[in-house]
């Protein structure tokens, strides 16, 4: 009895990564990356302390995480792995999106505290 060596369509053979290394869309996804997180960290601390500036700075984070994240989804010249930060850009665009929603929460939290008078 032998044995019969196993046949892989190649198809389902792994490709290597057409870009190995840091390119231009890896770079700006990665930017878009940092903005992102560093918005959600602010909107964190926005509601933990209820401090308008952190609110105005997530947002403003979130809202550029958003913007370069889906500049570097739009231009990307192909897919995941190949070197064009295509995936970063998407998840860079979606964490974005939650730090402007913290940061909007948050100053939406700021401002009713501004509007209700304070109890003599």
């Amino acid at each position: 009895m032998s044995v019969r060596p196993l046949s892989v369509p190649a198809l389902l053979v792994a490709a290597p990564a057409a870009a190995p290394g840091l390119t231009a869309g890896r770079l700006w996804s990665l930017v878009a990356a940092v903005l992102a997180v560093s918005g959600v960290a602010a909107g964190a601390l926005a509601l933990a302390r209820s401090r308008r500036g952190w609110g105005r700075a997530a947002v403003a984070a979130g809202l550029a995480g958003v913007l370069v994240g889906a500049f570097v989804v739009v231009t990307a010249d192909g897919g995941p792995g190949s070197g064009s930060g295509i995936v970063g850009g998407a998840l860079a665009a979606a964490v974005g999106a939650v730090a402007v929603v913290l940061g909007g929460l948050a100053l939406a939290r700021t401002r009713r505290r501004e509007r209700v008078p304070a109890r003599p």
